[in-house]
């Protein structure tokens, strides 16, 4: 990727390798399907769906996926299917040499707009 920031989460995936556009293409796809009413922006220099805040981000590694949705701590739900992947406070890492679990990604999303709408619910 260039020095520049992408201005659109297009402008990131073309500026990616041409071997990982395409799965860059279907997680975009899947966090749309999941949040279909997410504003797509470019935040911190990573692909972002914001729904009154920050949903979820992706981003192009050399060896690998990061999706960060937020505290991961906060996925319990999700600990079984998580620990099989690295993960760190924020951040969970799909290796390109392994299928990416994209039923996953949308569950984690979907999961992240339900606890977005209950904060916003409390306010």
């Amino acid at each position: 990727m260039s020095d520049e920031t992408p201005r659109s989460i297009d402008e990131y995936i073309s500026a990616q390798p041409e071997e990982v556009q395409p799965l860059l293409m279907k997680v975009r796809a899947t966090i749309r399907g999941a949040a279909p009413d997410a504003v797509e922006k470019i935040a911190w220099g990573m692909p972002t769906f914001w729904q009154g805040a920050n949903l979820i981000h992706f981003a192009a590694f050399k060896n690998h996926l990061g999706i960060y949705p937020g505290a991961v701590s906060q996925l319990t739900p999700f600990k079984d299917r998580l620990a099989a992947l690295a993960t760190t406070k924020g951040a969970i890492q799909f290796p390109y040499d392994n299928p990416i679990d994209y039923d996953l990604i949308a569950d984690i999303t979907c999961y992240r707009k339900s606890i977005l709408t209950k904060e916003e619910g409390e306010q």
